[in-house]
């Protein structure tokens, strides 16, 4: 369904020639295909990757602006940060509302209390959880940070 949505989305941007919009779907798009290819090449039989994946992907693009943003400022580069805000823009739009940071804390105390989760070295169950359930609506290291905080 997301897949659809992106390509669709692809040719409404060439028709509204909305260059940057257009420009990230391609890198988006190409992302997608990528992984398509890896989970062929693994064995994996379905047409795609599913929509928990692609989600996945989404999120792994924003953080890698948000980290490009940070060096573009410290290297004085202000276009090249505006261009890679712009992209994470467009990438949000197509992820789920992000969970706020009481959110993350319930469902990460519901993944405590569901896993039995003692201490730090349950961190990993408990987060595995959180992955599964919550697949693009939470910040990974913001909910890694949480979980640490509940379980220390």
């Amino acid at each position: 369904m997301l897949r659809e949505t992106l390509n669709q989305a692809l040719k409404d941007a060439m028709k509204a020639k909305d260059a940057r919009r257009l420009a990230t779907l391609r890198l988006i798009l190409a992302a997608l295909k990528d992984r398509d290819i890896a989970a062929r090449t693994s064995g994996d039989d379905r047409t795609g990757i599913p929509d928990e994946a692609i989600l996945g992907l989404l999120q792994t693009m924003v953080k890698q602006r948000r980290e490009s943003i940070t060096l573009y400022e410290q290297g004085n580069r202000p276009e090249l940060a505006a261009q890679e805000k712009e992209e994470i823009a467009v990438i949000e739009s197509y992820l789920p509302k992000q969970m706020s940071e009481a959110e993350i804390e319930a469902a990460a105390r519901a993944a405590i209390a569901e896993v039995g989760a003692q201490g730090i070295k349950d961190m990993g169950k408990a987060m595995a959880i959180l992955k599964a359930k919550y697949t693009g609506q939470m910040d990974s290291a913001k909910t890694a940070a949480i979980l640490k905080g509940l379980l220390s």
